[in-house]
């Protein structure tokens, strides 16, 4: 299961770029402090237990080691859901000194992730916020330097225009579901090809397709 998860993971870092097809030893990053510990532990008990459309682990993966990589620090979650795309962002920003926002919508799903975000260790990491993203999402002042959008499908292109001006150059807007292609998902790639100053790459890792745009200049 390691060495697959392993193999899963340099493909899709090989995919964005995060690692050489040249350097095999650059798969995946070492974490052994008390906190990766931790968190490893409530990964492994839980590792079944994730719903409410919560990410695959190999997407949860990879999102934490876009974060790592890139040294992003400042980043947006759009719909937490119970918290296990959320948990793998932090993880990243533990190890960058960042800090995570992420929104939720339904009050149950909001407080169960609350505290899974304590179970983990990951809470001084993550400002956790109930509310309505279409309302919240065009207030917040940024600047970001990562967003991940896993909300409602048919917003997504309304997510990406408000926020897109204020991701930092080298920053990345990343969406979870790309491949469903339906409930504006299509609208949203079409409109990612028009963006200047942007790159777009497709991770299928885990079959559900995520996008990743990264803004190429100011």
């Amino acid at each position: 299961m390691v060495t697959l998860m392993r193999k899963l993971w340099f493909g899709a870092a090989l995919a964005i770029g995060l690692v050489s097809a040249n350097d095999p030893q650059a798969a995946e990053p070492r974490y052994s402090s008390e906190l990766d510990r931790r968190v490893e532990k409530f990964l492994g008990a839980h590792r079944s237990r994730w719903r409410d459309m919560n990410v695959p682990e190999v997407d949860g993966r990879t999102l934490r080691d876009l974060i790592v990589a890139k040294n992003f620090t400042r980043a947006l979650e759009v719909g937490t859901s119970t918290g296990h795309s959320a948990i793998w962002i932090a993880w990243g920003l533990s190890k960058t000194g960042g800090r995570l926002t992420t929104i939720e919508i339904d009050p149950d799903r909001h407080r169960v992730a609350v505290a899974n975000f304590e179970e983990a260790g990951l809470s001084d990491y993550i400002d956790a916020r109930l509310a309505n993203a279409h309302e919240l999402v065009p207030r917040l002042a940024g600047p970001f330097d990562f967003v991940f959008s896993d909300a409602d499908k048919s917003w997504y292109k309304n997510y990406f225009t408000a926020i897109w001006p204020r991701i930092t150059a080298g920053g990345c807007f990343t969406a979870h579901n790309v491949s469903m292609r339906t409930g504006g998902i299509e609208e949203f790639l079409q409109h990612l090809k028009t963006v200047p100053n942007a790159r777009t790459s497709i991770d299928q890792q885990s079959g559900a397709g995520l996008s990743i745009t990264c803004k190429t200049g100011s």
